[in-house]
């Protein structure tokens, strides 16, 4: 893997690898998070060997995603450039998806979703898809969470770049401020504000930490995002870190997220040798480090305090505000803490500016705001 040293050589890089991409004509997205428990796996196998035993590797690239969000629907499948979309797919369909659609552009009508009589073979013309926004999620299903060229190519890190080349600390946190961007965990509490009450607080070393004890039932979006979007989050977390000073930070994920953590830890291993984690990134003098603290499941350590407390090592207990963790957080040094999903819009939000985000949401809350649906529900 490359590393890369300069904003010059990002460029380059990032130029390089969608010069490649476009080479192969047909890309087979499979979600293999949430869709393996209903047998993903096997399919992805499946098209991997009828790929290779059919000699179609130079053209076709069969690609690992996180969750698509039709979960119902699982395993769901989607293939580019026309965007078809096929659902409840199993290993005995690969032969003939193969034969029939990807040889032939010829659509495999079983597999095909059907609206109030309606066929609709591609995803885009789904009502489940067509009446979303899909702004934090703008990625998930569509890269390899495990392949952080693909994060790259459709435009990760360029906020990042953005931010260390162009802009202040101060102007970050200006423009996070002029986004109306609210913590997405359930406070609501203005990101911009935050950030700038841990920069100007006395003390160092400041930390950044990531909540991803994600507990409530039912609730499974930041589980969705570190599970196919992860470095939308470390990318987020650099640019919070570069805003207050901090040099290092922690992801704090309940450990019954395993593939998470599985995706968290390659991503962040992907990032420390490209050169965009850990020392003097891009040639900028700015460095920072993210490790990543399991939990034990426990409900409460959702709760900062208690979190703090958690990475610790003592038993995860809320304690009394104030002061509040922007004053004395994690070993009693000034620290923001934000969820994933705040995190993961950040990006977005540097790159396009802060007015831009604020077009969407409402008066006070800037942005969109994934959910979770589940249960019997129509």
């Amino acid at each position: 893997m490359k590393r890369l040293r300069t904003e010059a050589a990002f460029n380059e890089y990032r130029e390089s690898l969608i010069a490649g991409e476009e080479q192969r004509a047909i890309c087979v997205r499979i979600c293999t998070t949430g869709c393996r428990a209903h047998g993903a796996l096997d399919v992805r196998d499946e098209m991997l060997s009828e790929i290779k035993r059919r000699s179609l590797g130079s053209r076709v690239e069969v690609r690992d995603t996180g969750c698509q969000g039709f979960c119902t629907k699982a395993p769901v499948m989607t293939i580019d450039p026309e965007g078809i979309f096929y659902q409840e797919v199993s290993a005995d369909d690969v032969s003939e998806i193969v034969s029939q659609t990807l040889m032939k552009g010829e659509l495999v009508e079983r597999l095909v979703y059907r609206h109030n009589g309606d066929v609709l073979p591609r995803a885009d013309a789904i009502p489940f898809y067509s009446n979303q926004t899909r702004n934090v999620l703008r990625n998930c299903g569509r890269v390899d969470p495990k392949n952080i060229g693909h994060y790259i190519t459709r435009g990760g890190y360029a906020a990042l770049v953005k931010a260390l080349s162009g802009m202040s600390p101060e102007q970050v946190i200006d423009t996070v401020t002029e986004s109306r961007l609210r913590g997405r965990g359930g406070a609501g509490f203005p990101t911009g504000r935050k950030w700038s009450f841990t920069r100007q607080a006395p003390g160092s070393p400041k930390y950044i930490i990531c909540n991803a004890d994600e507990g409530d039932p039912g609730a499974f979006m930041d589980r969705a995002v570190l599970e196919g979007d992860p470095h939308s989050v470390i990318e987020g977390m650099l640019i919070a870190a570069y805003a207050i000073g901090a040099s290092s930070g922690y992801i704090y994920v309940r450990a019954e997220y395993p593939i998470a953590i599985e995706h968290l830890a390659i991503a962040i291993s992907q990032a420390d040798e490209m050169g965009l984690l850990g020392e003097n990134i891009l040639g900028t003098g700015f460095g920072f480090r993210i490790s990543i603290k399991m939990g034990a499941g426990a409900f409460v350590c959702g709760e900062e305090t208690a979190l703090i407390a958690s990475i610790e090592a003592r038993r995860g207990m809320p304690r009394p505000r104030p002061p509040f963790p922007a004053q004395s957080g994690l070993e009693g040094k000034p620290t923001s803490i934000n969820n994933v999903e705040t995190y993961a819009n950040v990006p977005q939000i540097v790159l396009h500016g802060g007015r831009a985000y604020s077009e969407l949401g409402t008066e006070d809350s800037g942005g969109t705001k994934i959910f979770s649906l589940s249960g019997r529900i129509n």
